[in-house]
C-alpha cells in the first residue's frame, strides 16, 4: 500500500490538473461578484466592507473623475449592496453584515444627494409599521433599512401603530405597498383588521406581514396578505411588484411556499 502524504495528493492532483474543491471565504465570494471598473469598484467593496468613509472617499474620487452623482447611486452605491444581497441570500454572509452594508449605503446616497441639485426619483413608497400592542421593532427597522437601502422611500410608522394610524398613512401617501410586522401572538391580529379596513375602503394593495409570530397560513387568510418570512423579502416583494404589478395571486405564487 503506497504511503501518501497529504502534500503528495495535492502535488498529483495539480499536476494533472485536477481542481480541489475549496470553500471560498466570504470576502474571495464578494471578490467575484464586485464590478470590473476602476472607479465603482472600490466603492461597492466599501459598501460590502461596511465602510462609510471608504464609500464617500470612492464617490468623490468616482466624481471628480467625471461621474454623475446621482448615476452613481444606481451604478456603485445599489450594484454594491446587491454583492451583499446576492451573499445574504446564498448564506455566506449574515444579517449583521447586511446593516453595516445598508448604513453605508445610506451615507454614501446622502453624500451623492448634497453633490447635485438634482432629486434622485426612489423606486416607490412603502409604508412599514409594527403591529398595535407590539413594542418589538428590531424586525421593522431592518426591513425599513434594507427598502432605503435598496432605492425606496420609507414612511416608518413605528411600533405600536394603531389601525388607523396605518390607514391614514395609505390613504395619503399612496404607497405601492404596506409592510407590517408581529413578534406576539396577540398582536398579530391587527393585521387582519388593516386589511378589512383597506378593502372596506376600496383599497387594495399589497400587505407584506412577517415577524416571530407570523406564518404563512395566517397571511394567507386575509385577501391582501404577503408572507415574508426574512427581512429581506420585503425587498423582494417591491421589487417584484415595480417590475411585474401588484396582483395579490402573483405575488403569493412567487413568494409562498406551497
Amino acid at each position: 500500500m503506497l504511503d501518501l502524504k497529504l502534500e503528495d495528493i495535492d502535488g498529483i492532483l495539480v499536476r494533472y490538473n485536477v481542481a480541489l474543491e475549496k470553500e471560498m471565504t466570504p470576502d474571495e465570494a464578494a471578490e467575484e461578484l464586485y464590478p470590473k471598473d476602476e472607479l465603482i469598484y472600490p466603492i461597492a467593496k466599501a459598501i460590502y466592507e461596511g465602510e462609510e468613509d471608504d464609500v464617500i472617499d470612492g464617490l468623490k474620487a468616482a466624481i471628480d473623475a467625471g461621474k454623475d452623482p446621482i448615476a452613481l447611486i444606481n451604478e456603485s452605491l445599489m450594484v454594491g449592496m446587491s454583492v451583499v444581497s446576492q451573499l445574504y441570500d446564498e448564506g455566506i454572509i449574515f444579517l449583521p453584515n447586511v446593516m453595516m452594508s445598508a448604513d453605508a449605503m445610506l451615507e454614501g446616497i446622502e453624500f451623492c444627494k448634497t453633490q447635485t441639485s438634482e432629486v434622485p426619483e426612489p423606486k416607490g413608497k412603502i409604508v412599514c409599521h409594527v403591529a398595535e400592542g407590539d413594542v418589538h421593532d428590531i424586525g421593522k427597522n431592518i426591513v425599513a433599512a434594507l427598502l432605503r437601502a435598496s432605492g425606496y422611500e420609507v414612511v416608518d410608522l413605528g411600533r405600536d401603530c394603531p389601525v388607523d394610524e396605518v390607514i391614514e398613512a395609505v390613504e395619503k401617501e399612496k404607497p405601492l405597498m404596506v409592510t407590517g410586522t408581529a413578534l406576539m401572538t396577540t398582536t398579530m391580529y391587527a393585521f387582519k383588521e388593516i386589511n378589512d379596513k383597506l378593502l372596506e375602503k376600496g383599497i387594495k394593495l399589497p400587505f407584506a406581514c412577517g415577524g416571530g409570530a407570523v406564518n404563512q397560513d395566517f397571511v394567507s387568510q386575509y385577501d391582501l396578505g404577503v408572507y415574508g418570512e426574512e427581512a429581506s423579502d420585503a425587498v423582494k416583494i417591491a421589487n417584484f411588484i415595480v417590475e411585474n404589478g401588484s396582483e395579490i395571486e402573483k405575488l403569493r405564487e412567487e413568494f409562498h411556499k406551497h
